[in-house]
């Protein structure tokens, strides 16, 4: 059971009520994470931002819902794990990279290079290594990318720590989180 409260979104006050509108506009549901952050509009507002934001950036979709399975196997959010299994079907992940992205693996090499990074930014707290760079910018990942799959890392971890917090009842199909 939840440990954080959440709004109803036909009872919401009107800023959580446009917020959550515009959520089941979006992805045809609203989902128990949304609703729970919407007990602050504007903490469902700063994830709403950065998420359209990071939409508009040059990271295709697909490799950031792979990113967001990684960092839910690296924070053991099981809330995550299963939500973006659905969110990167929905974006086109095949079903062998969405077994395998939680731990860093993808069949396009661009790809991993950015997982295998993501991993290192979570598993090192930013402090990744020189070589780290070195093998994500050999892949094809110029700076601006570079710093999309830092902040996609940052806006995971951020809805990881929420759901942890609260314990969000999973409103996805149930995906095992791997080897955690």
């Amino acid at each position: 059971m939840s440990r954080l409260s959440a709004v109803d979104p036909a009872t919401a006050e009107p800023t959580a009520k446009s917020l959550l509108n515009k959520v089941e506009r979006a992805l045809g549901t609203t989902p128990n994470m949304m609703r729970a952050m919407a007990v602050s509009p504007a903490v469902l507002d700063a994830y709403l931002s950065q998420s359209g934001a990071l939409s508009k950036g040059a990271l295709p979709a697909a490799v950031r819902e792979q990113i967001a399975l990684v960092a839910a196997v690296e924070n053991s959010c099981e809330y995550c794990y299963a939500a973006h299994h659905v969110l990167g079907e929905r974006a086109g992940v095949s079903g062998d990279d969405l077994k395998t992205a939680g731990q860093g693996q993808a069949a396009d090499h661009k790809t991993q290079a950015a997982l295998k990074f993501a991993k290192a930014v979570i598993e090192t707290r930013g402090f990744v290594s020189d070589q780290d760079l070195e093998e994500v910018r050999a892949a094809g990942h110029g700076d601006g990318e570079i710093g999309e799959i830092v902040a996609n890392v940052a806006l995971n971890v951020f809805t990881n720590y929420f759901n942890s917090v609260a314990r969000t009842d999973v409103d996805f199909p149930v995906v095992a989180l791997p080897g955690k």
